[in-house]
């Protein structure tokens, strides 16, 4: 008799947060690439929604211990968003 594979929760719900990323990766990929107003608005919002359910998950994991993370430093951040309006002003 052979045995089903038996998934923890913290592995359950690792693969759904791994899914969701890439379904997210996916759609933006989609939605760059699209050229029809009414596809990009309606993959916007899937996109939204996705970020949304991604971030419960992570949430859940982080709550549970299952994900840590350090908070940035905030001269980091400042640093960081500097540089990439420097790179967005650059492109325009």
């Amino acid at each position: 008799m052979q045995q089903t594979p038996t998934f923890t929760e913290q592995e359950i719900i690792n693969d759904a947060l791994s899914s969701e990323k890439q379904i997210i990766s996916a759609y933006g990929t989609y939605l760059a690439e699209s050229t029809c107003e009414n596809l990009r608005s309606e993959m916007a919002k899937i996109i939204n929604d996705k970020q949304q359910i991604q971030y419960e998950i992570f949430d859940v994991m982080q709550k549970k211990g299952w994900y840590k993370t350090k908070n940035a430093n905030l001269n980091d951040v400042q640093t960081a968003s500097q540089k990439y309006q420097s790179v967005h002003q650059s492109m325009q």
